[in-house]
Order: C-alpha cells, then sequence, then structure tokens
C-alpha cells in the first residue's frame, strides 16, 4: 500500500512528463544476519535530517526527477517485513540506476541504524 502511494505521488509530479523510468528498491528483513546468525526480529531508527539532506542533494543530480523515501522505524519488525521503499524517478536508466545505487548506499551507511534480536535456536 505505501509502495503504490509513492509511486502515484511520483506520476502526480508537474514534470512526470519527462521521466522514462522509475526504479523501486524494496528492503525486507532477511531471516539470518550478514554472518548467518536466525533473526527473530529488527527494528530501525532513523536520523531525519540525514535523510533529508541526501534526498534533496541527489534529487538534484542529472536526470532526476523525484527521490522518496519511506523507513519503518521504531517498530519490530518481522522476517519478510517491509524495512524501507526508495524510489527514484529520472530520464533515463544510467541516471536513476545509478542514484537509486549511491542514495541507497547512503542511506544505510549514514541514516539507519538497526538492530537485529537473534532467535535462541
Amino acid at each position: 500500500m505505501i509502495l503504490l502511494h509513492l509511486l502515484d505521488q511520483i506520476k502526480k509530479h508537474p514534470d512526470f512528463h519527462r521521466a522514462g523510468m522509475i526504479l523501486c528498491h524494496n528492503g525486507v528483513v532477511r531471516g539470518t544476519s550478514r554472518d548467518g546468525r536466525k533473526i527473530s526480529r529488527l527494528s530501525v531508527s532513523v536520523d531525519h535530517q540525514k535523510l533529508k539532506q541526501i534526498i534533496e542533494s541527489n534529487r538534484k543530480l542529472p536526470g532526476i526527477l523525484e527521490i522518496l523515501a519511506h523507513i519503518n522505524e521504531g517498530k519490530d519488525l518481522s522476517v519478510g517485513d517491509d524495512i524501507m521503499y526508495l524510489i527514484v524517478a529520472g530520464d533515463i536508466r544510467e541516471n536513476v540506476i545509478s542514484v537509486l545505487h549511491d542514495t541507497l548506499n547512503e542511506i544505510k551507511s549514514t541514516v539507519t541504524q538497526k538492530t537485529e534480536y537473534f532467535s535462541d535456536s
């Protein structure tokens, strides 16, 4: 539902006629951590000011029309739950793919802080 709302926002952008691509990232809770331990749940905190700065900065890059993000903050998320949606709309794939890649990496390295809770078994 949230993803569809974000896509609808993009399509209502006054300059949407310039868009040739909308690229979406949907991060979900994995069943195991990077080191292989079984995860029972996860919570995420967000630096909202840093998120705003990243989006505003990357939105100014060549060919980019819009960037929207939604992060499920402060909830106990279970395996398979959505953590984050990131949507980038722009003119051509070379611009959109690189901006989604860079924006996602910036968000994950400087905006979000995840706490993983592990299963006993």
